[in-house]
This record gives C-alpha cells, sequence and structure tokens, in this order.
C-alpha cells in the first residue's frame, strides 16, 4: 500500500494532501520536527528532535519504495528519488532523475550568491491556481501509483 509523506516544515499543501489521501483511503504522515510541530485530521505525526535536517533523515529512513514524497527541499528529493519514492514539490513538480541534478546544482549556486553576501528574489505569494495545480497532479500520481 502506497503512504504519502509530507516533509510538513512550511509546507502550504497538508489540507489539500490530507483530502486527496482521503479520498483514496491512503495513510499521510506529517514529518516535522519540534519547532515546526504540525498536526492534522487525517493525517499522522511524526514528531523528532530539533536539528538541521532532522526530519528529512527520519522520513527517508522511513519511506518505501513506489511511496509519494512531498517536499520543496532539493535534497531530500534526491535521497527519496535514491530509495524510489515518488517525489512531487508544492507546485506539482516531479522530482526526477532527470531534472534533480540542475535543481541541486541550482541550489548550491544560490547558497554561494547568498554566502558571498547576495541577494536573491524570494518566492511570490501563493495562489489558488498553484494549490489546484498540485491537486491535480498529486491526484494523477496516486492513480499512477494504484496501476504498479
Amino acid at each position: 500500500m502506497v503512504t504519502i509523506w509530507v516533509d510538513a516544515d512550511g509546507c502550504p499543501v497538508v489540507n489539500q494532501t490530507i483530502q486527496i489521501a482521503s479520498k483514496y483511503q491512503l495513510d499521510v504522515w506529517l514529518v516535522c520536527d519540534t519547532s515546526h510541530e504540525y498536526h492534522r485530521e487525517g493525517a499522522r505525526t511524526l514528531v523528532v528532535s530539533k536539528g538541521r535536517d532532522s526530519a528529512d533523515f527520519v522520513l527517508v529512513n522511513r519511506i518505501c519504495k513506489n511511496d509519494i514524497v512531498i517536499t520543496q527541499d532539493y535534497g531530500l528529493a534526491a535521497m527519496c528519488l535514491a530509495k524510489q519514492a515518488v517525489v512531487i514539490n508544492q507546485d506539482g513538480m516531479r522530482y526526477n532523475e532527470f531534472n534533480i541534478d540542475s535543481l541541486l546544482l541550482a541550489r548550491h549556486t544560490a547558497r554561494k550568491i547568498r554566502n558571498s553576501g547576495g541577494r536573491l528574489k524570494g518566492p511570490s505569494k501563493r495562489t489558488e491556481q498553484q494549490n489546484k495545480i498540485f491537486q491535480r497532479e498529486l491526484e494523477q500520481l496516486v492513480i499512477n501509483q494504484f496501476e504498479i
């Protein structure tokens, strides 16, 4: 059975995820650390000790092949792909072997710019259209996982 795992620290689509999982009777786990504790009806919450990437490592160690992971963290996405999970971000973009390397490189480049005192534009305000795209893409992933 497929389980949906959510990197819940700062995830804007938790409610949409729970709604879709409920429709298909799938378990949802919200993984967060003690500084971002997050509880929602219809999902289980796994709270881990506060620490850099602590929630990420716990999540990676619990997922199984073909589970669905929702994260905006490229590093976590790469680790989940290595475990043959299906990984999607909050905007409905699916991470895969064709895009993860360039995304990791972009993250590295952005970090170098910030570390040298540069500034980068932050994300735009989230729109309802982004939520709808995410919902459509997640539901399609869930349907595809039942075909395995």
